[in-house]
């Protein structure tokens, strides 16, 4: 029998002692990848989402994730635009909007999806000040009005001027956050704001703003949305924080003054601001399902028509595509 030569027998162990060591490499990544878990959650809060403000006051994702060794970092966002542009820059994971923005982005290539419903909100109104002489929808045409674009009350402007065969080009837009847009229709620097409670219930006791236009029906829904990356990688994490706002949930439901009280502290804000605010929202419903799809499917035909969405997009297929009831739905019922 031929020898095999010395040199070739080191380098067939040597080969060898490789293989074993990558197999052994890979199995232990395997089993990272199925237990593994993030560094850290990155959790939004808005004074639009009162029960991100439970949630964070009581430390719940803190004291839940601290026993995995998790860190919690928490971003304040000040509306949907914001929310969304965090969600894209990878700077949170879980982000509290608008249904019809959350679609807006989706459209531009966000990757992102609706997991939850922290609310169906009235929170936003056509605003004026008293004596300015609009009363109607009609009465804007010409004028200046301040909205927030790409968030719920410039979608429910977009919608309402529709209502009454106007466009966008038939006023001038100033695009202000929601704060500044009502501080500018007090100051006079607009004639009307579409706008965004807690602002726009403090503007309505203190400034006697007029809401002369309202409609629930146009407002969508209070969407919690999650990056997919995320959602990819730790599908067990995203469980666990639908369970971390399922328990906020119910503490609102049971405790409607203190949090009308945790609100108006947490937003600086008068009591009885944040008692408008949160008679203005229902908390019964916190699974996507079909009343939210057929919602988001009619903004989104308006916003087509509007130009603000792409006329060529599939508006069904981008809202089945963002709207994902599986979660809550394991976690709910």
């Amino acid at each position: 029998m031929k020898r095999i030569p010395l040199i070739d027998l080191r380098s067939f162990l040597a080969i060898a002692l490789f293989g074993f060591i990558l197999v052994i490499a890979s199995g232990c990544a395997a089993e990272g990848e199925t237990e593994g878990k993030p560094e850290k959650i990155r959790l939004d809060y808005a004074y639009y989402s009162p029960t991100s403000l439970v949630l964070k006051k009581f430390e719940w994702a803190e004291e839940v994730f601290a026993e995995e060794d998790i860190e919690v970092e928490w971003t304040l966002s000040q509306g949907s635009n914001k929310a969304l542009e965090f969600l894209r820059s990878d700077s949170i994971d879980f982000g509290s909007s608008a249904g019809a923005a959350a679609l807006i982005s989706k459209e531009s290539g966000a990757p992102i999806e609706n997991v939850y419903i922290y609310s169906k909100p009235e929170w936003t109104a056509l605003v004026t000040n008293e004596g300015s002489g609009i009363e109607s929808i009609k009465d804007l045409k010409g004028k200046n009005v301040a909205a927030t674009m790409g968030t719920d009350p410039f979608i429910f402007l977009v919608r309402a001027l529709d209502s009454e065969g106007l466009t966008i080009n038939d006023i001038t837009l100033t695009n202000l956050q929601h704060a500044d847009g009502g501080s500018a229709l007090v100051s006079g620097d607009v004639d009307a704001w579409a706008g965004l409670d807690p602002h726009m219930a403090k503007l309505e006791l203190e400034e006697n703003a007029q809401l002369f236009f309202r409609n629930a029906d146009l407002n969508t829904y209070g969407f919690l949305n999650v990056r997919q990356e995320f959602a990819d990688k730790y599908p067990e994490y995203v469980n666990k924080v639908i369970e971390l706002y399922e328990r906020a949930r119910n503490w609102v439901l049971e405790n409607p003054e203190e949090a009308a009280q945790l609100l108006a502290e947490e937003a600086d804000i008068d009591l009885e601001v944040a008692k408008i605010q949160m008679e203005r929202n229902d908390f019964s419903n916190a699974i996507p399902g079909q009343v939210h799809e057929d919602a988001i499917v009619e903004a989104g035909k308006v916003l087509q028509d509007a130009d603000v969405l792409n006329p060529d997009a599939d508006v069904e297929k981008l809202t089945q595509e963002l709207i994902n009831p599986e979660y809550a739905k394991e976690i709910i019922e």
